[in-house]
């Protein structure tokens, strides 16, 4: 195992994201279209905050979540994505060792981190990416 290893080497690279002002009907769109928990809030593609498929659920008040559920979205209509998003989120950079990713996820109550290099959003890290990395090295 490499003890330097930069958390670029594992991170997502394209990756998905969505407007301040995007409906919530966009972003479950998104969450069912690609498999994912987590989408990055963008302005010109600066991070202005981060939205997970928990985020959503807790709104819509999803027990789960399948191709095939129909889920009453009156309240997407009140709400945008800027209105439930995680603010200001923690972010870290590519050349941030995998480790410190790893124990600022452990410490802390979410599951992805956005990657930034002079303020552009060039990745995102989650908890199933430092799980993949491990496996690997097994």
């Amino acid at each position: 195992m490499k003890k330097k290893e930069p958390i670029s080497n594992i991170m997502t690279k394209k990756v998905v994201t969505i407007g301040l002002r995007d409906s919530l009907y966009t972003a479950e769109k998104l969450f069912k279209e690609y498999k994912i928990r987590h989408i990055p809030v963008v302005k010109d593609d600066k991070i202005m905050g981060m939205l997970s498929l928990t985020d959503l659920s807790r709104i819509s008040f999803v027990d789960s979540y399948g191709d095939d559920e129909t889920v009453d979205t009156s309240i997407y209509n009140m709400l945008s994505v800027g209105q439930i998003m995680a603010n200001s989120p923690i972010k870290v950079s590519s050349n941030t060792i995998i480790k410190e990713v790893a124990a600022l996820l452990a410490s802390k109550e979410f599951h992805a981190l956005p990657v930034v290099d002079n303020e552009k959003l060039v990745g995102i890290v989650t908890t199933t990416d430092l799980l993949n990395y491990l496996i690997d090295l097994y």
